[in-house]
C-alpha cells in the first residue's frame, strides 16, 4: 500500500473513531450542566402516559431544575404527530419511546436522528441494539399468555396456540389486541399461522374472540374476568397488574415460541433540547435505573423481573425489527387480519 493510501486510510479510520467518540463525549455532569440552561425536556411515549410520567418524576428528582413534558399515546398515532412536525420544519418533541422500531429504522435512513450511545451501550443485547447508536432499545417485552386465576385453574392454562380452539374457551372468552392495529399482536399472529396455517383464523374466529385496542386494556379485561385468557399478554402489564393484587398470572406455552418486541428511544437530529434528552437517556439505561423498572431491560447485565426467567431461559423469536420493517409484507398481514377481525371497534385507553 502506497504511503499516500496508508496515510488516506488513516484518516479514514480516524474520521470513524472520531465519529464514535463524538457520541459518548461528554459525561453525565457536563450534560447535567448544557441541560439545565436548555430547562425543558419533550418526551413522546407510546402507550400509558403514567409510566412515563413516573420516569419524569425520578429524573427529576435526581437531575432537578428540567421540567419534564410528558405525552403518552399510541405509537402509531404519535410517529404520525412527529413527521407532520419535521415536514412543517416545527419539531416539538426531543426525543420518542416507541414500539414501532421501524419508525426509527425509517428515520436514522432519512437521516434525522441524533446518534448517541448512552453509557453501558456495549452491554445491550446485539440482537436488538442499532451498531450506530442511532436508536436505543430500552426494554425487551416477552409476549406471554396471561389468564385470570379465579376463573381458571392452572390445570386448564392453553399450553400451546392450539389449545385455545378448545370448546371451553368458545363463547367470547378470549382476548387480543386487534392485530391489524398493533404491531407486536400482528407479531403474535403472524408467529401462529406461520406454524399451524392460516386455517388456524378460520377456526379461532369460530370461538368468537375478543377484540380491544391496546394490550393495558385486554389485560385489564382479563384481569376483571370479563375475558378469560389470553396469548397476547406483555409482560410488562401483566406483571404490573399482578403486582397490585389483580387476579392475573403469566402462562408460558410448551410448544410453541414466544415473540419479542422492543421499546425503542431515538432522540431527534433538530430536537429543541437536545442535551436534556441526552442526560435523560443515559440516566435511563444506566444499570441501577434498568434494576428499578421491573421489566425486561435490553441490558444483558440486568436480572430478570420478579417472577420471570431470563430471556435465555425460554424458547422466543426475536425477530421483530425485521418483521416490522418489512412494510410491503406488514400492509398485506394487516389487510389480511383486519378481513377476519374487522377494523377497530372497541376502542381501548392508553392512560
Amino acid at each position: 500500500m502506497s504511503a499516500g493510501r496508508i496515510a488516506g486510510f488513516a484518516g479514514v479510520v480516524a474520521a470513524i473513531v472520531l465519529a464514535g467518540a463524538a457520541v459518548r463525549a461528554e459525561d453525565a455532569d457536563q450534560l447535567y450542566g448544557k441541560a439545565k440552561d436548555e430547562k425543558t425536556l419533550v418526551l413522546y411515549g407510546g402507550g400509558p402516559a403514567a409510566p412515563y410520567e413516573r420516569m419524569a418524576k425520578d429524573f427529576g428528582e435526581r437531575y432537578p431544575g428540567i421540567a419534564v413534558s410528558v405525552t403518552g399515546g399510541f405509537s402509531n398515532v404519535l410517529d404520525r404527530k412527529i413527521d407532520e412536525q419535521m415536514a412543517a420544519k416545527k419539531l416539538e418533541v426531543d426525543m420518542a419511546f416507541f414500539q414501532t422500531v421501524q419508525d426509527f429504522v425509517a428515520w436514522k435512513k432519512a437521516g434525522v436522528l441524533l446518534p448517541f450511545k448512552p453509557d453501558g451501550y456495549d452491554k445491550i443485547d446485539p440482537r436488538f441494539r442499532d451498531n450506530d447508536g442511532a436508536f436505543t432499545p430500552t426494554s425487551v417485552v416477552l409476549l406471554t399468555y396471561a389468564y385470570n386465576t379465579k376463573l381458571l385453574a392452572p390445570a386448564e392454562v392453553p399450553t400451546s396456540a392450539l389449545d385455545f380452539l378448545k370448546p371451553q374457551f368458545a363463547g367470547g372468552k378470549l382476548v387480543t389486541c386487534y392485530p391489524a392495529d398493533d404491531d407486536a399482536t400482528l407479531y403474535v399472529f403472524d408467529t401462529i399461522v406461520e406454524k399451524y396455517g392460516w386455517d388456524y383464523m378460520k377456526k379461532y374466529m369460530a370461538q368468537k374472540p375478543n377484540f380491544i385496542q391496546g394490550h393495558l386494556e385486554v389485560l385489564r379485561s382479563v384481569a376483571t374476568g370479563a375475558n378469560l385468557v389470553t396469548f397476547d399478554s406483555t409482560s410488562s402489564t401483566t406483571g404490573a397488574l399482578k403486582k397490585s393484587g389483580q387476579p392475573i398470572e403469566f402462562a408460558f406455552p410448551t410448544r410453541d415460541a414466544m415473540p419479542t418486541f422492543f421499546v425503542t428511544a431515538g432522540i431527534f437530529k433538530d430536537a429543541p433540547h437536545p442535551n436534556a434528552a441526552k442526560l435523560f437517556l443515559n440516566w435511563y439505561m444506566a444499570k441501577e435505573q434498568q434494576s428499578r423498572l421491573g421489566t425486561y431491560s435490553a441490558r444483558t447485565d440486568v436480572d430478570p423481573p420478579a417472577g420471570l426467567k431470563p430471556l435465555s431461559a425460554y424458547k422466543i423469536e426475536t425477530g421483530y425489527r425485521q418483521f416490522v420493517s418489512n412494510e410491503k409484507r406488514l400492509a398485506e398481514l394487516r389487510k389480511k387480519f383486519e378481513a377476519y377481525t374487522g377494523p377497530v371497534v372497541n376502542k381501548g385507553g392508553v392512560r
